[in-house]
């Protein structure tokens, strides 16, 4: 039984703990993930309106303001990560399992594409369920005003400007993505997540998801007449939104944006924690797995001799011929198949006549998968690892079965 640990878990046990999220992330089926990326908009998105209603009417210096509004927007990210959803921002760290060869760059793209799309669809049935509940008319049109300002600001940043704060914005919100790794409770994952997430909203970087509540929801006021009138007597009439629409939502912010928060977490963050814990695992993922120096005989030995050698070594497979130079593999379903249920005699039939020929080799540098679909494409349970075309271990099913990887 493991001791119990409240420890949190070191940036090393954080790496692999978000590659092997990673993995699952990419080997996850399009309809569930679709359904959980709709969810993360909808949370983000309650993050949003939540942030929206506590400062539309604050007294408090802009930095105080911020810093209250940055604290509730925490919401958003508490739900995801608490509840469980695919948010796009987040799974910027998905490149640490591509880069480690262990899902494919399809897989990546698929994710990416899936969860950015759902999120989209679950921020706008947000602004849809906001929008006929009557809430952007509350304090006689002040949360309207407020929700075309923040949509109004964010469409008429430059091109640049969007890309570093979105760049900005996905590195702090990976680095509270990270550090929800590293804990073992809710409690833990929550205090992680309150500086970050805090810290880009209160300095007005941008999020992608966040900006598919925000601007839809402004355009929502600017496309309903009684909204934009009460937003107007509000503003006395000083409010200019010429440049609020689809078009700049999409290309002014939503593109940029998405493009900083790609690099700013998949970059800045993922890759670069990559660099430090798990570069050289990647390099050849195959050699802590494999068999170092596993037993051989000679294929003049009987299969006795064989079944004695496994027994010693608690192994269900041996080499024939020396590593480095073996000749064939025999393991138990060999000696069952071609032995046992022919009912030979162990102590007469040879190695050599059983042995399981030719050997299949296959690269320490492989990635995982293709290991895996070779074994699967060949219908073996054995292969044998080469580094500079020298025998230096194998792998079987068992090893991979003992000590899963994906």
């Amino acid at each position: 039984m493991n001791a119990f640990d409240i420890d949190a878990y070191s940036p090393a046990q954080m790496a692999a703990r978000v590659e092997n999220a990673g993995i699952t992330k990419g080997n996850m089926n399009a309809v569930s993930t679709l359904v959980l990326a709709m969810l993360a908009g909808a949370f983000i998105s309650f993050g949003a309106v939540f942030y929206t209603f506590v400062i539309h009417d604050s007294t408090l210096s802009l930095g105080l303001t911020r810093l209250l509004g940055g604290f509730v927007f925490c919401l958003g990210l508490i739900l995801v990560i608490v509840a469980g959803a695919e948010l796009f921002t987040g799974n910027s760290l998905i490149v640490m399992a591509y880069v480690s060869r262990k899902i494919t760059g399809w897989q990546l793209c698929r994710n990416w594409l899936t969860v950015y799309i759902g999120n989209l669809a679950g921020a706008l049935v947000i602004v849809i369920l906001i929008y006929y509940s009557g809430h952007l008319s509350t304090a006689n049109g002040a949360i309207g005003l407020l929700a075309v300002r923040i949509a109004n600001a964010k469409v008429n940043l430059t091109f640049m400007e969007a890309l570093f704060r979105g760049i900005l914005c996905n590195l702090l919100v990976c680095l509270a993505v990270w550090l929800c790794f590293s804990g073992r409770s809710v409690t833990d994952k929550i205090l992680a997540i309150l500086f970050p997430i805090t810290a880009f909203v209160a300095l007005g970087f941008e999020h992608c998801i966040a900006n598919m509540y925000f601007i839809p929801a402004g355009l929502a006021v600017k496309n309903d007449p009684a909204l934009l009138q009460q937003a107007l007597v509000l503003a006395n009439g000083s409010l200019n939104i010429d440049n609020l629409n689809t078009g700049s939502f999409l290309l002014n912010n939503l593109l940029p944006v998405t493009l900083g928060n790609i690099i700013g977490g998949g970059f800045f963050v993922g890759a670069v924690y990559w660099f430090v814990y798990l570069r050289r695992q990647a390099v050849e993922p195959i050699r802590d797995l494999m068999t170092r120096g596993p037993p051989s005989v000679t294929p003049e030995a009987t299969v006795a001799e064989v079944v004695s050698v496994m027994k010693q070594h608690n192994t269900g497979s041996v080499l024939v011929g020396e590593l480095g130079h073996a000749q064939g593999i025999v393991a138990e379903s060999d000696i069952v198949r071609k032995v046992i249920s022919l009912g030979l005699d162990i102590k007469q039939v040879k190695v050599a006549d059983i042995m399981s020929v030719p050997l299949i080799t296959i690269d320490i540098k492989t990635p995982v998968y293709e290991i895996y679909r070779t074994m699967a494409e060949r219908k073996i349970r054995h292969i044998i690892i080469t580094d500079n075309n020298e025998q230096v271990g194998f792998l079987s099913v068992k090893d991979v079965l003992r000590r899963p990887i994906i």
